[in-house]
């Protein structure tokens, strides 16, 4: 009788997700023992998937922003045809990860723990890279664009900052930057980013 074949991808999910976990209730400094004993495996397992703490970390962050991705395409709408589609699908899904019953939400104390792990800064500013380029083909005006997504990006950390992530403020926030990117053209005149975006 052959051994049951490992299911590499399902033990790899197990240990992000335990990673995660540990890291957004105990910070990036959480050993690899706490992590393996969460994920439910030996520390050798872990280390089968993950060489060093710090690649397991940085796999983490990629997750993130991964599910992050994931949740912009999901909430951007397949029949909104118009500039701003793409930023309209940011805007939604960073204030939809802000509803929560949690005073602050997970993926932003994970985001915050990571940030300091050798790899990740690299790793996020690739990614807002790459989120710049899509928005500078998503057709709306780069002032727009900026502010929209610097508004959205910064409504949880309010919130947070403030003690309380108001439904209902958080909900006119929301509505009021979609109504903006609904307009097109500059808000200020002859203001240029120095990025172009």
């Amino acid at each position: 009788m052959s051994a049951p074949v490992r299911d590499t991808a399902r033990t790899r999910r197990v240990v992000l997700d335990a990673a995660a976990a540990v890291v957004t209730e105990h910070g990036a400094g959480v050993s690899l023992d706490a992590i393996a004993r969460r994920a439910g495996i030996s520390k050798g397992g872990l280390l089968h998937h993950f060489r060093s703490r710090e690649q397991l970390l940085v796999a983490v962050a990629e997750d993130l922003l991964e599910h992050f991705a994931v949740a912009v395409r999901e909430a951007t709408e397949p029949t909104d045809h118009a500039p701003g589609r793409l930023v309209r699908g940011y805007v939604r899904a960073c204030f939809d990860e802000l509803r929560t019953d949690q005073p602050v939400p997970e993926h932003l104390l994970l985001g915050a723990a990571l940030v300091g792990v050798p790899g990740v800064r690299e790793l996020l500013r690739a990614d807002a890279r790459r989120w710049r380029a899509a928005f500078a083909a998503d057709g709306l005006d780069p002032q727009r664009v900026l502010l929209l997504t610097a508004a959205a990006d910064g409504a949880g950390l309010a919130g947070v900052f403030e003690g309380d992530l108001d439904p209902e403020r958080l909900q006119r926030v929301r509505d009021l930057l979609l109504a903006l990117s609904r307009e097109d053209g500059p808000l200020v005149a002859g203001d240029v980013p120095p990025d172009g975006n």
